[in-house]
């Protein structure tokens, strides 16, 4: 048994599967512009929705998308939502004279419990 050995492939090296019959979905390339000129391209599926602005992979920058002339695509300003603050999401769930009466009621046992 010692003179046989057992031959067989390393775990994760190498896969078995081939390509043959593989179909590939549709996709799009987005080119995107960062402030320092550089350019790079995005791989995205033919039915997602491109985004204006997309980070870099090797350098980090934000890339503005280019148009299919080479100029950037100009964001139309209400497309632009503003984003939710946390004030703005309690203002949502209580009225100011809610939270004014939370925070003395807060206040107060802190008061009490410093002995102040």
């Amino acid at each position: 048994m010692a003179d046989r050995s057992l031959r067989g492939m390393r775990l994760g090296s190498q896969s078995l599967q081939s390509e043959e019959g593989v179909e590939l979905s549709d996709r799009k390339r987005a080119v995107y512009q960062a402030d320092s000129g550089e350019t790079f391209d995005v791989i995205f599926s033919a039915e997602a929705e491109v985004p204006s602005t997309w980070s870099d992979p090797r350098s980090g920058r934000e890339g503005r998308l280019l148009g299919d002339d080479g100029v950037p695509v100009e964001v139309a300003e209400e497309d632009v939502k503003a984003p939710r603050t946390h004030w703005d999401m309690l203002l949502e769930r209580r009225s100011r004279e809610e939270l004014e009466e939370l925070l003395e009621e807060r206040l107060q046992f802190l008061r009490a419990r410093r002995g102040a």
